[in-house]
């Protein structure tokens, strides 16, 4: 098993964690390529069950390394409480655990510019998350983001945020009614973050390269599900990130004659979670049932899933 994608085959909440918890035990290394926050992979280890959202799952199991590829956007604050989480619980992630100089970062101003957009969007919202996920693409797009590599360096974070705040108090105060953020607060409140996620932080593609190289076993988790996919998903009522197995090239730093195999999860029937198109969604009492015996609420959000036939 050198080197697997992981890839969710449905609209996401197909049960990836739990997959790649049982594959963990052939491999070396999980690696996390795509996706923010808005992923929650619930994972149950020794009967104790953990929800995930950002750190690979495999970081449950003794010996293995995770990494946080450049493909990722990274709220600090959540980082964090889930890094105190597992090491109040008993894992260990020093030195086993490391996030992406490269992966964005996504700033207070990501979090109301999603919510301000969809409040605009109205009947045609998305049902996004509300974490600040496409906001921060965006700004990866349009060459405005700060990366975790900016943001353990403060000379150059204080440069980049001042720059990109003024620029988005302007557009939050003046086209969409919002408060402007006080830059003193948002620095501060980010150095913070810095000075606790700075042994975290490594090049990542570098850590896979070198893994790739050596033969190690490598597992990468996919987030979300390929009906969600930028491109290929249901647009717009998708997420902002590739979540295809192509996305892991990218994502991961890895090249494609490197990746042995893809593995596609399904479940037996199909849920949604948002707005946008689900042909078989079961909207009666039958519905309703799927919803309860399988217990599907997000562990993101803890909205309900809308639930339905399996759709091949």
């Amino acid at each position: 098993m050198p080197a697997y994608v992981i890839v969710g085959m449905q609209w996401g909440d197909e049960g990836k964690g739990k997959i790649v918890d049982y594959l963990t035990k052939y491999a070396e290394i999980v690696v996390r390529h795509q996706g923010g926050n808005n992923a929650g992979h619930t994972v149950v280890v020794d009967g104790k069950q953990t929800i995930l959202h950002l750190i690979p799952s495999g970081i449950l199991h003794e010996g293995i390394v995770c990494i946080v590829g450049n493909g990722t956007v990274l709220d600090p604050a959540v980082v964090i409480e889930e890094l105190e989480s597992l090491n109040a619980a008993g894992y260990a992630t020093a030195g086993r655990l490391f996030f992406s100089d490269c992966a964005h970062v996504i700033m207070p101003y990501h979090k109301l510019l999603d919510k301000a957009q969809e409040r605009f969007r109205g009947k045609n919202r998305i049902g996004t998350t509300g974490r600040g996920i496409g906001p921060c693409y965006a700004d990866k797009a349009d060459r405005m983001g700060i990366r975790m590599g900016d943001l353990i360096n403060e000379a150059v974070f204080k440069e980049k945020l001042g720059a990109i705040l003024e620029y988005k108090n302007g557009v939050l105060e003046k086209v969409l009614g919002e408060t402007p953020l006080a830059f003193d607060e948002v620095f501060d409140e980010y150095r913070g973050y810095a000075d606790q996620l700075r042994p975290y932080v490594a090049d990542a593609v570098k850590l896979v390269h070198d893994a790739v190289a050596t033969d190690r076993r490598i597992i990468f988790e996919g987030a979300q599900g390929a009906m969600l996919d930028l491109d290929h998903g249901t647009y717009p009522y998708v997420t902002s990130s590739t979540t295809v197995s192509g996305g892991v090239c990218a994502g991961a730093g890895v090249g494609p004659t490197n990746v042995d195999g893809v593995i596609g999860i399904v479940k037996a029937y199909t849920t949604r979670v948002g707005e946008g198109p689900f042909p078989t969604e079961l909207t009666d009492a039958l519905g309703e049932q799927l919803r309860r015996e399988g217990n599907e609420f997000g562990a993101t959000t803890g909205r309900p899933r809308r639930c339905g036939w399996f759709d091949a």
